[in-house]
């Protein structure tokens, strides 16, 4: 009965998610939310109950100080955890695939820096549609060979290549919530031109994860001609992330609907054409269950909340209007990045941080240099995913690989992301004083 009414109650909120814009839909959706973390707190972890309480906290200032913010960030809160239902919806349709099975299985191939390019490349690409599910899947690969080879460099750089291959995935994928926020947010910046500048620079940060490898010897064990991706399997699964992606284009520049609800829109309609073709080819697909979700609510829907009020709260006491030197900018800009690795470090999500980021620094920044902004809202963001030990798919390979998260992500890649976050802030500062 329990996981009934949770999937029940995740599933309202994705509805809601798709029909924001209707009045009311925003606090009905954010309601759902917060019933559907009520109902599964015994199970969820520490992080996320934080979250969900600092949300609380945030919920009884608001009722004091100004009611009236209260819708706004009801419907961001309903706004980003529709889509990111979506996207696990999306996720739980996909797993199943015997493609799917056959392309992870394939990525361990190969001689040592063909098995990290393959895993960290094929990781950052199955990231696109399958968000935290590729980690759980590729990393449960990692977990098997642990299991009966036992710890070795090989299994070590493959969790160094599952998160990073996922951390940049905030950076450069079209179904990110990082990407989401912040062209929701920056609402001058489109979207071409924010991935003509993210997707060069998260190909060099995986590339530059090269450097930053144990020596390993070449030979591994082979991966069974049964279970090797053929061409196909890989043209049919790059296929449906074309097609995902060519619809979050047409639904948000054809019909101008919000990123996050063409995200949304553009995942339950491949989930939906998945469905028709199981009933056309004789299955019986079944709703997938929605109840374990709430440690996802509460830190997507909890953070979007926090960040809203805050953020409000601060762009009513500036006034809407800022007055700072032509050098201010970039430095600004250089600093972004910084702030979303630094607050990493100390358990802040991202979504909080990159709503205030967005919120209050995208109502005041120089309209054509937007540009540099949201490349260092997106760069921090993805840095901090596989760069901070709090992060969720630090978290989950902890889970599956034994290793512990502050060594898996911040350890063993220190170096690479202090270069990472020095490179975006370059860029972002580059960018602004270049443009604005």
């Amino acid at each position: 009965m329990y996981a009934f009414f949770s999937s029940l109650l995740a599933y309202s909120a994705l509805l809601a998610g798709v029909l924001a814009f209707l009045p009311g839909a925003g606090i009905l959706g954010a309601l759902a939310v917060s019933l559907a973390v009520v109902l599964g707190w015994r199970s969820m972890r520490v992080v996320p109950r934080g979250v969900f309480v600092v949300a609380g906290l945030a919920l009884v200032f608001a009722l004091g100080r100004d009611p009236a913010l209260i819708a706004g960030a009801a419907t961001n809160m309903t706004s980003l955890a529709g889509l990111i239902l979506a996207v696990l919806l999306l996720s739980s349709v996909l797993a199943r695939s015997r493609d799917l099975q056959k392309i992870s299985a394939s990525l361990f191939s190969g001689n040592p820096r063909a098995r990290y390019a393959s895993v960290t490349f094929g990781t950052a690409l199955v990231s696109v549609p399958l968000n935290f599910g590729s980690v759980a899947v590729v990393g449960s690969l990692i977990a098997e060979r642990i299991r009966t080879e036992g710890d070795s460099s090989a299994t070590r750089n493959a969790t160094r290549a599952v998160l990073r291959g996922f951390g940049v995935s905030p950076i450069w994928s079209p179904l990110s919530i990082s990407v989401a926020l912040t062209l929701t947010l920056l609402p001058g910046l489109g979207s071409a031109q924010l991935f003509s500048v993210a997707l060069p620079f998260a190909l060099l940060v995986l590339l530059a994860g090269f450097l930053w490898r144990e020596p390993e010897p070449a030979v591994i064990a082979p991966v069974a001609s049964t279970d090797r991706a053929g061409w196909a399997s890989w043209l049919r699964f790059g296929g449906i992330i074309a097609a995902i992606c060519v619809g979050v284009f047409l639904f948000s520049h054809t019909y101008g609907l919000s990123y996050a609800r063409s995200v949304t829109l553009s995942c339950l309609s491949a989930v939906a054409g998945g469905w028709l073709l199981s009933w056309f080819n004789g299955n019986n697909p079944k709703l997938p269950n929605m109840a374990n979700v709430s440690n996802e609510l509460a830190i997507v829907g909890g953070s979007a909340f926090i960040g809203s009020i805050i953020s409000a709260v601060v762009l009513g006491q500036m006034g809407g209007s800022v007055s700072l030197p032509g050098w201010a900018w970039p430095l600004l800009a250089a600093l972004v990045p910084w702030t979303f690795y630094l607050a990493g470090l100390a358990g802040v999500n991202p979504i909080v941080i990159g709503t205030l980021a967005g919120g209050i620094l995208g109502s005041v920044w120089p309209a054509d240099a937007l540009l540099g902004l949201g490349c260092a809202m997106v760069s921090g963001w993805g840095i901090t995913a596989f760069g901070t030990p709090f992060a969720a798919n630090a978290l989950i390979m902890e889970r599956l690989t034994g290793y512990p998260a502050r060594d898996a992500s911040l350890r063993w890649s220190l170096a690479l992301s202090l270069s990472a976050l020095t490179l975006a802030s370059l860029m972002a500062s580059s960018l602004t004083l270049l443009l604005g």
